[in-house]
């Protein structure tokens, strides 16, 4: 899908003509997204996780700044950067801003793939998730409210380990939440072939898929989610989509899954938008329409969405 200017949204159009220009100077090597090196990492950080090899991973918790004694959920957010590039810090730009005047946000530091492909992305996700379910309480959220959701990777990440945490049988989420999302190895979509909109496009998606896959054989859902069989016994799910985007087929193929499997789809399709638009046009008509749906559909899932723990 070749993606002319007059494809765009008027209100995104200077803006994606400009970032189209610096695409193709997007590294995937060192971690690097050229285009987001505007927001600067702050020194924030609130608590660390040991990994199994001694490693630390740093977690950026966010708890409501007029938060009441009543229990609030609490958010697994996961940032986007093709699985390559990225940092916790993004979510001042993301969707999951949005939560944070309501609920209880961590957002891990997770590895990333130019260091280590998959699946170490996934396997901090899941420590992470765990150390959120044994803190939630202490954190004061509840604990039958652990929502999960990110943009774009971690959007991929989000429904990955809502795959890994079902069937696990460890931590029941109550809602996922991923934003355009990278489902897709196999690029074989309408909206993916020959893409070569601003942000995200299908020859840096080609390369951040190898080397996000780099090594592996075998490709399972718990990699590329859109790989999935059975989508029965996941969590409710909130999203939205620009219909230039490169992951609009992949994205709303898999909200037809979760719909034949009877899960509950909140999506919003946004016309003549590119991937992230809602991060790199905050203030056009397109990002508020987004964002408020996605508000409303968060304040909905607060009131309706409760999943029972296992036991540990």
């Amino acid at each position: 899908m070749k993606v002319k200017r007059s494809d765009i949204a008027s209100d995104l159009r200077i803006t994606g003509d400009f970032l189209k220009l610096i695409t193709p100077y997007t590294s995937l090597k060192h971690g690097q997204m050229p285009a987001m090196n505007w927001l600067l990492k702050s020194n924030e950080c609130t608590t660390e996780l040991i990994r199994s090899d001694g490693s630390k991973m740093r977690l950026l918790v966010s708890i409501p700044k007029n938060k009441t004694n009543r229990k609030c959920p609490v958010v697994l957010w996961l940032h986007g950067g093709g699985y390559a590039g990225g940092f916790p810090e993004m979510i001042r730009i993301s969707a999951g801003k949005e939560l944070q005047n309501s609920c209880i946000v961590v957002s891990p530091d997770y590895a990333l793939s130019y260091e280590h492909p998959y699946p170490a992305a996934l396997f901090d996700a899941y420590r992470s998730l765990l150390w959120l379910k044994e803190h939630a309480e202490e954190l004061g959220g509840r604990s039958d409210q652990i929502f999960v959701g990110g943009e774009s990777a971690g959007g991929g990440l989000c429904v990955a380990l809502c795959l890994l945490a079902r069937d696990l049988g460890t931590v029941n989420i109550a809602c996922q939440m991923p934003i355009y999302p990278m489902l897709d190895d196999r690029m074989k979509t309408n909206s993916m072939k020959n893409n070569d909109a601003p942000v995200w496009n299908e020859e840096l998606n080609r390369k951040a898929w190898g080397q996000y896959l780099a090594g592996q054989k075998i490709i399972t859902e718990y990699a590329a989610p859109a790989r999935a069989r059975n989508y029965r016994n996941l969590p409710p799910a909130i999203s939205f989509v620009g219909s230039v985007d490169p992951f609009y087929d992949e994205m709303l193929i898999y909200m037809h899954h979760l719909k034949q499997a009877g899960i509950p789809v909140h999506c919003l399709k946004v016309p003549a938008a590119f991937h992230a638009f809602d991060m790199m046009v905050p203030f056009s008509k397109e990002a508020k329409a987004a964002r408020k749906f996605f508000r409303t559909q968060v304040e909905y899932a607060t009131h309706h969405y409760f999943a029972c723990q296992p036991h540990s």
